[in-house]
């Protein structure tokens, strides 16, 4: 029999196509073709609250994937562009578990390659084959990125038998589930009349939901439900930071520690309710409900293909931003507002960023400094900036390229992505990642929670050398995803030297052991560095693969991002 990997979806023979959760691979396994006997005879089973589930085990790893379980009803039909509803059904005899569910509707690069629908709303839970319902393990729940707009718990990049493996070998052993949530409009259609049926924030509800999914089934995978640790990267990390000031910090136990890896509470700009409404308005008007006396509902019964044909735009990106907003429900205040008040959970977490990320955010085409002042003044941080904030930026961040990102370019100028792209880019950076990152820190700090905080400094393999460490850049080591699974455009561990596979292993150990005690520290083997708590003095772990890594005090950048933090309620952050 014949076996094809197309894309994650494994064909046997030219009939059958099973998903396989593609989970994680470890040196030495280049190809899944190359692996034998990835399915057994023998299927796992697991009886939840709403009935059984039949899943597949993996022989390469001694693992259990259930996959594209629902953990809500779907939100179709009369339930589209509304909160999310719980799984109000149950069933005889087993359902099977061994295929991704289609990952909700998103735009751009990261969900191109799997199969969409509105019908999305699943979670996986992958465990050692080992684990029974009393093994009672801590629970890592991964919530993927991709602005808001794309991205799913299907996606390889995110497959989790690496790191669950890893957490075996170092004697802290946690389960993990990934899971998909409503996108762009779909997940975040905001204007008055979505404010005021109560229908806001969907996505970050579908979320919220899922935790609840899991306190109350994930007992019977072997997991504990009272050793929950919520994680996520950019708009996933974001989602971590909504949660903990959820309801104005209101502690539901769904988790009791939260990883952000680029993104949190503090995030670049949520606005409100009226922020999107001309968005809505165009969109309801293409499809015929801008004057329907409810055109929220109008919407609701526009057949999927005609809605999707109006939100997917040029060259598979939307051309409508929607995202969260502060509702006064789910997000009841500004992210830094709700830090300077202390209202949040008070749960360990790890919190930071990668050091060139605004290489990846930061405008280009920007020439001079008055073309840098005109983009501040007229809006280009989705607020226009006042006067005197605009021109403090330009004095803290100098046209100079020395003092711009990438350093390792030292005085060169980048002209293909405009003469000042490295200065706007250090300030970018800062702007949508670094200084939020600070400010979580310290308002745990302020409250003696533990924060693990560090800036990750390696650029890997599969991007161009000028943009440095940028966004995104650590999830291939979280993970432990040395052969690269999932990345369709380079591999980032092509060609690296021993040092970054060793990097990649102690963080991996670190991402668990955090996960299995709360503290980074004691699984971690000949390991170069001890991670200390932001909470005992700021400092932050600065993650190295040229040289070793080490701790530094988070004094980087400080007299800008300081500043940034200063005129955060100006920019309704």
């Amino acid at each position: 029999m014949k076996l094809e990997i197309h894309h994650g979806r494994t064909t046997v023979g030219k009939g059958v196509s099973i998903y396989i959760i593609m989970l994680g691979f470890a040196t030495g396994f280049l190809l899944w073709t190359a692996v034998h006997a990835v399915l057994t005879k023998s299927s796992p089973t697991v009886t939840v609250r709403n009935g059984t589930y039949t899943g597949v085990r993996s022989s390469t790893y001694n693992q259990d994937f259930f996959l594209g379980m629902p953990y809500a009803l779907q939100p179709v039909g009369n339930l589209r562009f509304t909160v999310p509803q719980s799984l109000n059904v149950s069933w005889d005899g087993p359902r099977d578990a061994t295929q991704y569910s289609d990952i909700c509707v998103g735009y751009g690069t990261d969900s191109i390659w799997y199969p969409q629908s509105e019908a999305c709303l699943t979670l996986n839970v992958i465990r050692s084959s080992s684990v029974n319902k009393n093994s009672k393990l801590p629970v890592g729940v991964w919530i993927h990125g991709g602005g808001f707009s794309e991205g799913s718990g299907a996606d390889e990049r995110y497959n989790m038998s690496a790191i669950v493996e890893k957490s075996y070998q170092i004697g802290k052993p946690f389960i993990a589930v990934t899971l998909n949530y409503r996108l762009s409009a779909w997940g975040f259609i905001s204007s008055s009349q979505v404010s005021d049926s109560g229908n806001t924030n969907l996505g970050l509800r579908d979320q919220r939901l899922a935790l609840q999914w899991v306190q109350e089934n994930i007992g019977a995978f072997g997991g504990d439900p009272k050793k929950v640790t919520i994680w996520g990267e950019s708009a996933g990390a974001m989602s971590v930071g909504y949660h903990l000031t959820a309801y104005n910090g209101r502690d539901d136990k769904l988790f009791r520690a939260g990883i952000m890896q680029s993104g949190g509470s503090i995030t670049p700009s949520s606005g409100n309710n009226t922020r999107f409404q001309s968005d809505y308005n165009t969109l309801a008007s293409k499809v015929g409900c801008l004057d329907a006396m409810d055109s929220l509902q109008c919407l609701r019964e526009v057949p999927f293909e005609t809605l999707n044909t109006v939100l997917n735009g040029t060259e598979g990106e939307s051309d409508y931003n929607f995202s969260p907003v502060v509702d006064g429900d789910f997000i009841q205040n500004w992210g830094s507002i709700q830090l300077n008040k202390h209202a949040f959970v008070k749960v360990p977490i790890i919190a930071g960023s990668n050091t060139d990320e605004g290489t990846s955010f930061g405008p280009t085409g920007i020439n001079t400094t008055e073309q840098w002042y005109q983009y501040l003044a007229e809006g280009g941080l989705n607020f226009q900036t006042p006067a005197s904030v605009a021109k403090r930026i330009l004095k803290l961040y100098p046209d100079d390229p020395s003092q711009g990102i990438p350093a390792y370019l030292g005085d060169q100028r980048v002209p293909s992505n405009g003469l000042q792209w490295r200065r706007t880019s250090a300030f970018a950076g800062d702007w949508f990642m670094h200084a939020n990152r600070r400010r979580q820190c310290e308002a745990w700090a302020e409250t003696s929670t533990p924060a693990y905080c560090y800036r990750f400094n390696v650029r890997s393999a599969d991007i161009p050398a000028f943009l440095g460490v940028a966004h995104f850049e650590e999830v291939a080591f979280v993970f432990y995803n040395i052969a690269g699974l999932g990345y369709h455009y380079g591999k980032p561990f092509a060609g690296v030297p021993q040092s970054y596979i060793d990097l990649s292993s102690m963080m991996a150990s670190m991402w668990a052991s955090f996960i299995h005690d709360l503290d980074p520290n004691p699984g971690v083997v000949k390991t170069p560095v001890y991670w200390d708590s932001y909470s005992r003095k700021p400092v932050d772990l600065c993650l190295n693969a040229n040289v070793t890594s080490r701790m530094e005090a988070d004094t980087w950048r400080k007299d800008g991002i300081k500043y940034i933090n200063s005129v955060a309620q100006d920019f309704w952050r």
